[in-house]
């Protein structure tokens, strides 16, 4: 088996030499388990600036312009009693763009700010090492900071959630999802809207239907000799920490994997060649 490895300070072979590829060892991330899901969050509580909660409360026509995520948080923590599975916590801020109808023939946009939750396991091995990196301090005896890698690293991919639907409760409804008050909103998040977010006892509520799709997975730090490949979208379905009822016309759409697929250069520059060539044929 010794003769089959090769050291990372290798050259590789000299088949490969020969047509111009060499073996070369990479320091990466590797995968070690992922999941997709569609998932429907029904009811979501909005959080609005006193601008936007005035006209909701003077209006009871309101739909959602535009939905994007601004920031998440990503957490893992190791399952109890399951050696290598870590439970991945994700926490999704949603910035809404909505608009309500003020009578008259009057229109007003407004925004908010939503916050979703999600939990799922997935496998992640075992590790118990520290990594030191060089920094670009000029003083040798400066203390470097070390990355705890005994913990996997959890990532996640979110394409723009989509609104399907929006409706106007009274305050004193306890209806509806919400997974933090408004004071549990970061300060950086809360300054992307045009005021300050506000959250009164009385007076109503907004709540937003939304979709989102999304892919999980949790890396470790590796190095490999390897021949690249492109990456596959996953698929097995994620594993909730609880079962909701699905969006019947949400579980209709089907999963967009090329938003999780970039082009490779070849298949780019056939497109922008045909684009151009397309806009010279309508001039």
């Amino acid at each position: 088996m010794a003769e089959n490895r090769c050291s990372c300070g290798g050259q590789g072979n000299a088949a490969s030499a020969s047509v111009g590829r060499e073996t070369v060892c990479i320091d990466t991330y590797r995968v070690l388990d992922s999941c997709r899901d569609r998932d429907c969050y029904e009811d979501v509580r909005v959080f609005l600036t006193a601008f936007g909660q005035e006209i909701i409360d003077q209006t009871c026509t309101v739909r959602a312009k535009s939905a994007s995520v601004i920031w998440t948080n990503v957490g893992v923590d190791s399952v109890p009693f399951n050696r290598g599975f870590y439970q991945v916590s994700v926490r999704i801020y949603i910035l809404l763009t909505m608009e309500a109808c003020l009578g008259n023939g009057r229109s007003q946009e407004f925004d908010g700010i939503a916050v979703l939750e999600k939990k799922v396991i997935l496998f992640g091995s075992e590790g118990n090492v520290s990594i030191f990196r060089s920094t670009q301090s000029e003083n040798f005896c400066d203390v470097q900071c070390s990355k705890e890698t005994n913990l996997p690293v959890g990532v996640v991919e979110v394409v723009a959630p989509i609104a399907l639907s929006t409706k106007i409760l009274e305050g004193d409804c306890c209806c509806g999802y919400s997974c933090c008050n408004c004071s549990d909103i970061p300060s950086g998040i809360c300054e992307l809207c045009s005021g300050d977010l506000v959250d009164p006892e009385n007076g109503r509520r907004l709540f937003v239907s939304l979709g989102v799709f999304s892919v999980i997975r949790i890396e470790r730090p590796a190095q490999f000799l390897i021949t690249a490949s492109d990456y596959s979208v996953p698929d097995k379905e994620c594993v909730a920490a609880e079962e909701d009822d699905p969006c019947s016309l949400f579980r209709t759409l089907a999963f967009p994997v090329n938003e999780f697929s970039p082009l490779p250069l070849s298949a780019f520059n056939a497109q922008r060649d045909e684009e151009d060539h397309d806009g010279c044929r309508r001039k």
